[in-house]
C-alpha cells in the first residue's frame, strides 16, 4: 500500500494506486470536514466513495471552467446528507477552497449540512430523501425532449448517488415507474447499498429486493461490489449505452475504510471519534493532519481538465455552426436561451360563463403554439386539468415518441412535482403539471423544495373550492389555498375569470425565481367586464380594483370564484358605496409599493371584507380588527355545488345579510 510518505513518486506510481490513495485523501476529508463542524454524516459519504471519485475523475463530462455550460452531465446527490462527499469531489476538481469546507454547516458558508443549488457545481438542492432521484428523472426529460426536438448537440447524462433511505422513499418508486415506462437512457443512477441507517440496520424495516423492482420498471439493473473499481468501471461503461435508464446496486460497508468502525451504523449520522480518524488516518496512509490534499491528488483529479476543455470547445463550435441557420436558432434561443417572445392572449367574451380550468385549457392551447419551451401534462386527470387537447395536439413522450411535449404522469403527483422541478432545474423548458387542488398536499414536499430552489414551474390545480360537489369533503379543498400561501417564494394564483386566468398564467411564466400555482374552478365564472390590458396590468401587481367608486365606505376583497359573487353583492347593496378588490396573486402584491397597497387597502376610514371559498385563516392582516371575514372554516359534504353554497351561505342575498348584520354589530 502507497503511503503519504511515497507521495514524491506519486506520478511512477500505477493508475490503481494513485486511485487509492486519493481516495484514502478523500475520506480523510469527509473524516476531517464533519469532525470539525461536530455535525453531520461519516459513514454514508465513506461507503458512496469509490463510485463517486471514479465517476469524477474518468467520466463525468464538465467544464472545468463553466459549472453552467449547457451540456455537462448532471450528478445529483439524492443522498444529501452525505453531502461532505460532493464537497470533498469539489474542492479537489478545484470549485471549491479549503477554507470552503473547513466552514462545513456553519453560518453562510458554502457548504451546508445539505447541498443547495446556488453552491457552484450543485445541481439540485437535496436531503428530503428520494426527491433527488425525482428531480433526476425530470432532468433526464429534459435532456432527451431537447436532444430530440432542439439538437443532438444536446447529449449529456444524469447520474444519481441513492441510498438506502432514498428507496425507501415512495417517490422514488413512483419516479423510477416513470422513467422505466418512458426509457430514459441517460439516467444512471447508483445506489450505495451499505444496509446502515441511523436507527439501525436496513433490515430491520425493509428486505425489499430492489433489483427485481426495478427491473419490472423496465431498468436495465447491475449488481457490483461497490468498493470494486473494475467492476465500477465495466458498469458505469454498460449502463451508458443501454436502451433504458440504469440502476447500478453496489453493495457497500458503511464507513469503508475505517480503522474499527466498518459497517457500524452508527457512523451514519455522526462524527468519528478522533482517536477512530487517527488510527484510519494510518490505515490509509494518511498523515496525523487535518485536512490533509497534496497537490499530486489535485492534479490526479484535474488530469483530464485539458480532454474536458477540448471537448467543450469542440461542442461551442458546433453549437455556433448550428446557430448559424435561422430556424435553428430562433428554436434554441427560445428554448435553451429561454427567450420569450411577446404573447398573444386568447379572447374571452366579457359577460359569458367559463370555468376557470376550461379557461387554463384554452390559454395553454394558445401559450403552446407560441412558446415551444412549454411541457407538461397531467396526472391522469386530462378531461378534469383540461390538458387533454394538449396532449392531443403535442402527442406524448415516451419511448416511441421522444419528440413528444405530453407528460402522462399518470397518478403520481408527488413524483410528478419533483420531475417538474428537475426539468426547471435542467433549463431550457417551462414545466406544467395539473391535478386537484386537493391532491396538493401529495405534492408539498416537492411545492417546497421547488420553491427553495427557485424553480419555474407551473402548477395546476383544479376543483379550487367547496363547488367540486358531488366527491364530497376528501375532494373539496378547504385549507389548500391558505397553505400554499405559507410557503416562501412560492406564487399562489386565485384568478377571478378567464381573462386573469390567462393574464395569471402568463405571469407564472415570467416568473423565472419562483414557482407558481393557479388554483382555478370547476364550476363556471362570468368573465369580467375589463378589457384584457387592464386586467393583465392589474393581476401583474397581485390585486386591483374591478369594481370602483368613490369615496368606498366597503371594500370587498375577493379571489377566484368569489370576485364575482363579491360584485354581485355590490350591486344589490346600493346604499353603501362599495368597491370591489380582486387580489390573485398575495405574494405580488405584498412586493407592490405601500403607496400602492393603501391606495387598493387604506388602514382607516373604511370597512373591509374578505370573501374565499377557503379557510379565512390569514385575512386578518388586510381587513383588520373591524373587518369582516366570510369563509369556510369546516369541512365541505357531498351535494351538487348550488345546494353545498346554500348550505355554507354563499349565496349573494346570505353575504349580504352577514355583511349588514356585523354592520349593526359594530354600531
Amino acid at each position: 500500500m502507497r503511503t503519504y510518505q511515497d507521495i514524491d513518486s506519486f506520478k511512477a506510481w500505477t493508475k490503481e494506486e494513485q486511485n487509492q490513495f486519493a481516495l484514502a485523501v478523500t475520506k480523510g476529508l469527509i473524516m476531517d470536514i464533519v469532525r470539525k463542524a461536530n455535525s453531520g454524516h461519516s459513514g454514508g459519504p465513506m461507503s458512496s466513495a469509490d463510485f463517486t471519485q471514479i465517476l469524477f475523475t474518468e467520466y463525468l463530462n464538465f467544464d472545468p471552467n463553466d459549472a453552467e455550460w449547457f451540456n455537462r452531465d448532471r450528478f445529483v446527490l439524492s443522498a444529501g446528507h452525505e453531502s461532505a462527499l460532493i464537497y470533498a469531489m469539489l474542492t479537489q476538481i478545484g470549485w471549491m477552497t479549503m477554507d470552503d469546507i473547513k466552514k462545513f454547516r456553519q453560518l453562510h458558508s458554502k457548504t451546508p449540512g445539505h447541498p443547495e443549488v446556488e453552491i457552484y457545481g450543485v445541481e439540485a438542492t437535496t436531503g428530503p430523501l428520494g426527491q433527488g432521484f425525482g428531480m433526476a428523472v425530470g432532468m433526464a426529460t429534459a435532456e432527451s425532449m431537447l436532444r430530440t426536438r432542439i439538437s443532438e448537440l444536446i447529449d449529456h447524462y444524469t447520474y444519481v448517488v441513492a441510498g438506502d433511505g432514498d428507496f425507501q422513499e415512495p417517490i422514488t418508486l413512483g419516479a423510477g415507474s416513470m422513467a422505466g415506462h418512458w426509457g430514459l437512457s441517460r439516467l444512471i443512477v447508483y445506489y450505495d447499498s451499505n444496509n446502515a441507517q441511523i436507527s439501525g440496520n436496513v433490515d430491520r424495516s425493509d428486505s425489499t429486493n430492489y433489483a427485481h423492482v426495478f427491473e419490472g420498471f423496465g431498468w436495465h439493473v447491475q449488481e457490483i461490489d461497490g468498493h470494486n473499481h473494475d467492476q465500477i468501471r465495466e458498469a458505469i461503461e454498460k449502463a451508458q449505452v443501454v436502451d433504458r435508464p440504469s440502476l447500478i446496486i453496489g453493495t457497500t460497508i458503511m464507513a469503508h475504510g475505517t480503522a474499527n468502525m466498518e459497517g457500524d451504523y452508527k457512523t451514519h449520522g455522526a462524527p468519528l471519534p478522533q482517536d477512530e480518524i487517527d488510527e484510519t488516518k494510518k490505515k490509509l496512509g494518511l498523515p496525523n493532519e487535518t485536512f490533509f490534499l497534496p497537490k499530486e491528488v489535485v492534479s490526479h483529479y484535474q488530469s483530464r481538465f485539458i480532454s474536458l476543455s477540448q471537448n467543450v470547445s469542440t461542442w461551442n463550435e458546433g453549437l455556433a455552426t448550428a446557430c448559424k441557420e435561422k430556424d435553428f436558432k430562433l428554436l434554441w434561443d427560445a428554448t435553451v436561451m429561454g427567450q420569450l417572445r411577446d404573447i398573444h392572449y386568447p379572447e374571452f367574451d366579457a359577460g359569458t360563463s367559463l370555468a376557470t380550468r376550461k379557461a387554463f385549457g384554452v390559454t395553454l392551447d394558445q401559450f403552446a403554439e407560441q412558446v415551444p419551451s412549454i411541457v407538461g401534462g397531467s396526472a391522469d386527470l386530462e378531461p378534469s386539468n383540461y390538458t387533454g387537447n394538449f396532449a392531443e395536439t403535442y402527442g406524448d413522450f415516451n419511448r416511441e415518441n421522444r419528440s413528444g411535449r405530453n407528460l402522462a404522469f399518470g397518478v403520481r403527483e408527488f413524483p410528478m412535482a419533483a420531475a417538474m422541478n428537475g426539468i426547471a432545474l435542467h433549463g431550457g423548458l417551462i414545466p406544467f403539471g395539473g391535478t386537484f387542488l386537493v391532491f396538493a398536499d401529495y405534492e408539498r414536499p416537492a411545492l417546497r423544495l421547488g420553491a427553495i430552489q427557485n424553480c419555474r414551474v407551473i402548477h395546476e390545480f383544479t376543483h379550487d373550492s367547496f363547488w367540486v360537489g358531488e366527491d364530497g369533503p376528501t375532494h373539496q379543498p378547504i385549507e389548500h389555498a391558505m397553505a400554499l400561501r405559507a410557503i416562501p417564494n412560492f406564487n399562489v394564483f386565485r384568478p377571478a375569470d378567464a381573462k386573469e386566468t390567462a393574464a395569471c398564467f402568463k405571469l407564472a411564466m415570467d416568473q423565472k425565481e419562483n414557482p407558481s400555482a393557479l388554483l382555478l374552478t370547476r364550476q363556471s365564472v362570468l368573465v369580467l367586464e375589463l378589457n384584457m390590458n387592464s386586467i393583465v396590468q392589474g393581476v401583474s401587481k397581485g390585486a386591483y380594483v374591478v369594481f370602483e367608486c368613490e369615496n368606498p365606505e366597503l371594500i370587498f376583497l375577493a379571489t377566484g370564484s368569489e370576485v364575482g359573487l363579491a360584485i354581485e353583492v355590490a350591486n344589490a347593496m346600493i346604499d353603501k358605496r362599495v368597491q370591489v378588490v380582486s387580489m390573485p396573486c398575495w405574494e405580488i402584491f405584498e412586493k407592490q409599493s405601500n403607496e400602492y397597497k393603501q391606495s387598493l387597502i387604506p388602514n382607516r376610514g373604511v370597512m373591509k371584507i374578505s370573501l374565499e371559498a377557503g379557510i379565512t385563516m390569514g385575512w386578518d392582516k388586510y381587513i383588520g380588527p373591524s373587518g369582516l371575514s366570510i369563509g369556510l372554516n369546516h369541512f365541505g359534504a357531498s351535494a351538487p355545488g348550488m345546494d353545498l353554497a346554500r348550505e355554507f351561505g354563499f349565496t349573494a342575498d346570505q353575504i349580504e345579510a352577514k355583511i349588514r348584520n356585523h354592520l349593526k354589530k359594530l354600531n
